[in-house]
């Protein structure tokens, strides 16, 4: 089976459930590219929150935000995502239609400041308490660098254990003969009875 590619997929996915007016948070920022993308969704009465702990992602962001004219419809955070919910409009918790993670590094920075297990986790159930009853987290992980196989596998054990009553799990590799190749990680909230 040929390789695919899972930013395509989730873009592809988002397109059809992302509406203008929805809120949605990149936990991730890194270089602006599911931001710009989330914000063309929601436009132009929706909202992205975006997250990372490094200043440099978000002036990428910023800038990439700024070229597409999308910036009115993002507010950028410098803080690590296991914090998002200290950030998030109150009026906006449990009102989050998607929360995408893409971990690992910021692709052409410094690759010794990665994601780790720890935050990873905690912003995970956080983004579980601020999405809505039809919300997706989307987590996509790459255990081809160092840390990045623990994380993914922590991430994987975290997905498997969550209440199947409450929410769709659903695992798919973008190359299944290669360890070591990213995997994406796709949680649909079940509405409860």
């Amino acid at each position: 089976m040929p390789r695919i590619s899972l930013v395509n997929l989730i873009h592809n996915r988002l397109s059809t459930l992302l509406h203008n007016g929805d809120t949605v948070i990149d936990a991730t920022a890194g270089n602006g590219n599911d931001t710009c993308f989330l914000a063309e969704k929601i436009a132009p009465n929706g909202r992205v929150y975006g997250f990372d702990i490094q200043a440099q992602a978000l002036e990428k962001t910023r800038i990439a935000l700024d070229h597409r004219l999308l910036t009115a419809y993002a507010a950028l955070i410098n803080a690590s995502h296991a914090a998002m919910k200290q950030w998030i409009h109150s009026s906006h918790v449990g009102q989050i239609k998607a929360v995408l993670f893409n971990l690992g590094y910021l692709p052409g920075g410094d690759k010794s400041v990665i994601t780790t297990s720890e935050s990873t986790l905690a912003a995970l159930a956080v983004s579980l308490e601020l999405i809505s009853t039809d919300g997706i987290v989307s987590i996509l992980a790459y255990p081809g660098h160092a840390g990045g196989s623990q994380e993914t596998d922590r991430v994987r054990e975290w997905c498997l254990n969550l209440d199947k009553a409450s929410y769709s799990i659903e695992i798919i590799y973008s190359d299944e003969q290669n360890p070591q190749a990213p995997v994406l990680f796709w949680i649909t909230a079940r509405a409860q009875d």
